[in-house]
């Protein structure tokens, strides 16, 4: 699964730079890397629920979660980290279906053109993670689907932190 993984990374790094929303070096974030385990606990009977009707929401919500906490880790951490249940904390607003407007209008303060081109961006990751997903001819329901479905959404939340990240201006490359 580590290769599969791997692969979802690497696809999806590609594609963020290639849209100019990450660079070549993606950022050490142990603070929000350290939340993961506890959100997808917290997400997974959500997004499994979610992922046989609409695939791509399941996924892409996770990236949208990926970027509230990057946007959290650098508003306050003292305060949001704390928090006991980030991901039940996002849902409660306004309910799993809206929570990516919710994400984008008032975490992110996006509005106009820059409210919908992160839709479309979000979009295409969750497409093409799901795509590679569907291309693993792996049995619905056994212990290694549920593995790669939780490899595909670690990978989305890593990639919406780092894009949140880049796009607050923080880059790992060395100053001089």
């Amino acid at each position: 699964m580590d290769k599969f993984e791997e692969e979802v990374k690497n696809d999806l790094h590609t594609y963020l730079r290639r849209v100019n929303e990450a660079e070549e070096k993606l950022p050490d974030a142990p603070d929000i890397e350290e939340k993961w385990e506890q959100i997808a606990r917290s997400y997974m009977p959500d997004g499994i629920r979610e992922y046989k009707d609409y695939p791509n929401v399941s996924l892409g919500w996770m990236m949208y979660i990926g970027m509230a906490i990057a946007k959290y880790w650098d508003e306050d951490w003292e305060v949001y980290g704390k928090l006991k249940d980030i991901y039940a904390n996002l849902r409660a607003v306004r309910g799993f279906d809206e929570m990516d407007e919710y994400v984008r209008e008032k975490i992110l303060l996006l509005e106009g053109a820059d409210f919908d081109k992160l839709e479309k961006i979000v979009g295409e990751c969750a497409a093409r993670t799901n795509n590679k997903l569907i291309h693993q001819h792996i049995e619905p329901g056994t212990p290694e689907a549920y593995r790669a479905f939780l490899a595909c959404l670690h990978q989305m939340y890593a990639m919406g932190a780092a894009m949140q990240l880049y796009r607050m201006g923080y880059r790992m490359t060395r100053i001089n």
